[in-house]
């Protein structure tokens, strides 16, 4: 039986209407019943830039996960019929049309009415000055969500996965916000969620935080100090873990099938790693939710939004996801 999947098509003002035409028009499509949420105007701005049409009938709110209906299909909602919004700006107009998309699809989501939600890119700048009070989004939606487990951001390239113990924070803070906990509990979110995404033995690897290591101490003792004894906390909840590692080799060895998943220690550690191998493909997973939450991990490309060229590839992947991560909910329950 097909997933139910929302599709939000992210920032009005972005490259994210024209990703989630191209979308609906792939094979990949297929694999779901999807429930577009966004504006008509938009998506009918879209379809014209990129030259690619699709017919879109427009459903209830009531009648969503209903297993009768065509797909895709146009949510009627109250944004449905919302104007088109200025191109590559970060506005209060189009960040409060984001959040109240996001909303719609978590609740639907939440509810049991689509079984994960997959949305195109957003601008943190544009959500808040549409209201959002939280560092970004994956708070945002546990606020929403009423969660109180521990979540993380995860990126995905492919069948390399990653985590980080620090994320939205300055550098020179990284080092007194590393807990062993925290190593432990990045270590089993990834974990989890690579079982989520069907890898039935994931093997995981964590990072060190200094340049070789710390040499022994010479340039740091967080490995020692910290992340060994994260790592002993994380295979005491079965996490099978191996580190740490000198983040500038550890990638080698994961993109060479060693390793499923990587733990980082902060944002960049990993994510410079990740984009580099494959920008246009790379997956970003709002983990430790109770619903699953995919987008691609690029940005919305303001410079180039509106000229109907935008590759779709990390766009396809996230919804790919989605579709695993949703088939893989009904397994568990």
């Amino acid at each position: 039986m097909k997933p139910n999947i929302a599709l939000v098509i992210g920032d009005p003002a972005g490259v994210g209407p024209e990703l989630v035409v191209k979308l609906l028009a792939d094979e990949s499509a297929g694999q779901a019943n999807v429930y577009v949420i966004g504006s008509r105007a938009v998506l009918a701005g879209a379809m014209h830039e990129t030259g690619v049409h699709r017919d879109l009938p427009i459903v209830a709110l009531s009648d969503i996960g209903s297993r009768d209906l065509p797909s895709p299909v146009l949510v009627d909602w109250p944004g449905l019929n919302a104007d088109g919004f200025e191109r590559g700006q970060a506005k209060a107009d189009n960040g409060k049309f984001m959040l109240d998309m996001l909303t719609l699809g978590a609740r639907l989501t939440q509810q049991g009415a689509t079984d994960a939600l997959c949305f195109a890119p957003l601008n943190k700048g544009a959500l808040r000055a549409g209201g959002m009070q939280q560092q970004d989004e994956l708070r945002w939606f546990e606020d929403l969500l009423g969660c109180h487990s521990y979540t993380g951001e995860l990126n995905v390239l492919d069948t390399l996965w990653t985590s980080r113990v620090t994320s939205h924070v300055a550098l020179r803070d990284v080092s007194g916000l590393l807990t062993p906990e925290g190593v432990a509990d990045a270590a089993k979110l990834i974990t989890d969620s690579l079982l989520a995404a069907g890898k039935t033995e994931p093997r995981v690897a964590v990072c060190g935080l200094n340049p070789h290591n710390g040499d022994n101490g010479n340039y740091g003792n967080e490995e020692s100090t910290v992340i060994e004894p994260g790592i002993a906390l994380a295979r005491s909840r079965g996490c099978a873990v191996d580190g740490p590692f000198p983040a500038d080799t550890i990638f080698v060895r994961a993109k060479n099938g060693q390793y499923d998943g990587i733990v980082t220690m902060y944002h960049d550690q990993g994510q410079i790693a990740m984009k580099l191998m494959g920008f246009e493909r790379g997956v970003t997973v709002q983990g430790g939710l109770p619903i699953p939450v995919t987008t691609p991990a690029h940005g919305t490309a303001y410079d180039i939004a509106g000229r109907g060229i935008a590759n779709v590839g990390a766009m396809k992947n996230a919804f790919d996801l989605a579709c695993r991560m949703a088939a893989g909910r009904h397994t568990r329950s």
